[in-house]
């Protein structure tokens, strides 16, 4: 049974740092493309950033623009672990965390949600003002 589990989440001040952790189980995703997505309240769930697999031991991220310059998306496949590193969080960076996983078959629209196979049960970040 694939797992997708999340921690780290809280409650911090504007400007503070926080590290998620997804932890995998199940199957061995060294190659699968791992994402993060969050959901406000009453808005769809949005992408943040991907770590895809390029061949070799060489690995691509990619961000949102509202995340860009202060979120860093990294994986240690050895701990079958993908890690969102948060900095100069913001009151609109408030949801609720999710992260999710998908073959690196699937090679396009990776920004979608519904491009992903696994997911996780969530974190909520709050952000204080």
């Amino acid at each position: 049974q694939v797992q997708l589990v999340e921690t780290g989440g809280g409650l911090v001040q504007a400007g503070a740092s926080l590290r998620l952790s997804c932890t995998a189980s199940g199957r061995t995703f060294s190659t699968d493309t791992m994402g993060w997505f969050r959901q406000a309240p009453g808005k769809e769930r949005e992408f943040v950033a991907h770590i895809s697999w390029s061949g070799g031991s060489t690995y691509v991220p990619t961000y949102a623009d509202s995340v860009k310059g202060r979120f860093t998306i990294s994986r240690d496949n050895a701990k079958n672990t993908a890690y969102l590193q948060m900095n100069s969080l913001k009151p609109e960076d408030t949801a609720v965390y999710y992260c999710a996983a998908v073959s690196s078959r699937i090679r396009s629209g990776l920004n979608a949600p519904v491009r992903y196979d696994y997911w996780g049960q969530g974190t909520q970040v709050t952000v204080s003002s």
